[in-house]
Order: C-alpha cells, then structure tokens, then sequence
C-alpha cells in the first residue's frame, strides 16, 4: 500500500539532543563542562529514555519535561557538575534544540510530494511547540502528537494508534522514522513501515521486530516514502 503519512520521532531525530551540551560547552566560564560536554550529553540522554522506560511499566508518568531534568540532574552529578546557572542554561537550551541540517529540506520535499507530516514524540507539548518553532519547522508539520494525551511513554502501542486516530489511515500507509532503534522495532510490530536513522552506526537490537530501513540519516526519506 502507498505512504500517505510520514511520522518522525522529535529528540535525536529531527532535533540534535546534543546540542545543548556542546553550545553551553563553547559559552566563557564554561571551562568545566568543556572537558566532559559529550559524556554529560550522552549520559543525559540515556538517563533521559531509562527514565521514560522505567515510569511506563511503573506506572507512574510524568510529563517528559521532568524527566528531562532528572535525567540532566543524573547527569551533572555523574560529572561532577553542581553549578546551579549551568544547570539552568542547559535546560534553555533544551527548549531551542538545532534541528539537523537537512531537516527542513527533507520535510519541504514529503509536503511538495502531497504527504502528511507529522511528529510523534515523548516530549511535552510545550517542550515540542518551543522546539518546532525554533526550527522554523511549523509549515512543514500538519500536527504534533504527544504522549502526554494517552498518559504513557513509547513503546507503550497506544502512542501509535494516535497517529491512526489522527490522520484515519492504515498502518501500511505510514511511515515512521526514528533514530532509537527500540523505537523503530517497537513501531515495526505495531505494523508501521520504518526507517532508523542510525547516525552513530550501531548494531540493531536484539528485539522481535526489525525496521524495514537503516539510513544513515535523513536526507533519502522522501525518496523511501515515494516507493514504498
């Protein structure tokens, strides 16, 4: 069946989830974060899914904004980093995420081509309006889902079925993107066809589902979705 309906995970897919760390590293006074920005960003972000992982099957969500600064505060810890300014300043930067350089371009090309465009993240809405507009991305979305309306994070299966409810299609005529391979996986066995945009050239997971495309980023998507 024809795509009809492109869906892309926000954080680390469309929006570089390292970038707060590397620009407060650059800022004066910063010297100590200089030295250990990319462990503190990956750290962060690891805590940051554990966390969402660990409050689904818990049953005790939060919205992700929370989880992002207990994942920040982990992480600042595990560096040795207790400058409450820093931490307020990584935070800022959080909400005016750079998207990745070919974003824009790529999601212009899937609305040219007559698709429907869409995010699908674990962010708050407030979180992904503040990152959508500091990417100039709004014309270029038809919507953004969060989980924040079913109350529980991915790869919980009623976050997928919002975007059948919204855009009343099948899951054949979806396709979905995401740069977390556990993401992928999970939304292949919810029958979406995928793509996992594997920057850092991981191994795919050990899981029952695997995604129908690995790309090294996100540039040949228009052209997956014109055949799948």
């Amino acid at each position: 069946m024809p795509i009809t309906t492109c869906i892309f995970d926000a954080y680390g897919t469309l929006f570089d989830v390292t970038a707060a760390a590397r620009q407060a590293a650059t800022e004066p006074g910063r010297d100590a974060l200089a030295s250990c920005w990319q462990a503190l960003a990956t750290d962060w972000r690891l805590k940051q899914l554990q966390y969402t992982w660990l409050r689904a099957i818990t049953g005790a969500h939060t919205d992700f904004w929370q989880v992002t600064q207990d994942g920040l505060d982990w992480a600042m810890e595990s560096q040795g980093l207790s400058d409450t300014d820093l931490r307020a300043r990584l935070l800022q930067l959080y909400w005016e995420l750079e998207a990745y350089p070919e974003v824009p371009v790529m999601l212009s090309a899937l609305k040219t081509a007559g698709l429907s465009t869409a995010i699908l993240s674990n962010g708050s809405p407030e979180m992904l309006d503040g990152a959508v507009k500091s990417a100039g991305l709004s014309d270029v979305l038809d919507d953004v889902l969060s989980v924040e309306s079913v109350g529980i994070f991915k790869p919980d299966s009623s976050v997928y079925q919002l975007v059948l409810d919204r855009f009343k299609c099948s899951t054949e005529n979806v396709l979905f993107v995401s740069s977390n391979g556990w993401d992928a996986a999970s939304a292949a066995g919810f029958g979406f066809v995928t793509s996992w945009v594997n920057r850092a050239s991981e191994p795919v997971d050990r899981l029952p589902w695997t995604p129908a495309h690995i790309l090294s980023d996100l540039t040949s998507i228009p052209n997956l979705a014109g055949r799948a």
